[in-house]
């Protein structure tokens, strides 16, 4: 029996939510206190997001309906798989909603499948993406599952290069002229910006280095506070 509180499906599936992630523990103090970052939650390693970020003092929210585009900051898509990431967020109803918290100046971070799904448009063209950043990306550009490496890469961050662990990761083909490449390997861009959007082909938030992460949130807070 439920504390006085209806059975229903909503609210089981809440409390499910929060028994399979349990919410991280968040640093009162650090350059993200103040702002709330939604980690798209269908599927993937969002978890993994939502404990770098609430290190970093920023409040975390999974996301997986409408509502819980609400009142956010940012916005992080995280690594998983992309065709059945696209496939749930058709599903969920959250395409438009998504495209629109974009277009309304949110800021987005995308992480190996986030990189896809943020993407204009694929090689492959056979998911849809939301075309958040003029970029072309290429899945599983660097192997399969056995191929997975790390790479110290440069990224123009405080502290030198930052180990980055590709993951059937995808890479980046074309890109427009606003695209800012931050960095490649063996040529082909892994990591972009444009606007509001940083996409990256690798995990940080597998690797325990919270700097890209920390760049995102001076990102939002920049756009936020004008």
């Amino acid at each position: 029996m439920s504390d006085g509180e209806p059975v229903s499906l909503s609210n089981a599936r809440g409390r499910l939510d929060r028994i399979l992630s349990p919410d991280p523990v968040r640093v009162a103090a650090g350059p993200g206190a103040g702002l709330t970052l939604g980690v798209l939650a269908l599927q993937g390693d969002f978890r993994e997001h939502r404990v770098m970020f609430e290190r970093l003092g920023a409040r975390t929210l999974e996301v997986r309906r409408l509502g819980d585009l609400a009142g956010l900051d940012g916005l992080v898509i995280p690594g998983g798989e992309s065709t059945t990431m696209s496939k749930l967020i058709v599903a969920n109803g959250l395409f438009g909603p998504l495209r629109a918290f974009h277009a309304a100046g949110g800021a987005f971070y995308g992480t190996c499948a986030g990189l896809i799904m943020a993407a204009r448009e694929t090689v492959e063209g056979a998911l849809p993406t939301l075309g958040l950043i003029d970029v072309t990306a290429r899945r599983n550009a660097f192997g399969r599952q056995v191929h997975s490496f790390e790479e110290d890469l440069d990224l123009g961050l405080d502290g030198g290069p930052m180990r980055a662990v590709f993951i059937r990761a995808p890479r980046i083909v074309e890109h427009g002229p606003g695209v800012e490449v931050l960095a490649a390997v063996d040529g082909h861009p892994v990591a972009a910006q444009e606007g509001s959007v940083l996409a990256i082909s690798f995990h940080p938030e597998l690797s325990g280095d919270a700097r890209l992460h920390a760049r995102f949130i001076a990102a939002v807070r920049r756009l936020r506070d004008g």
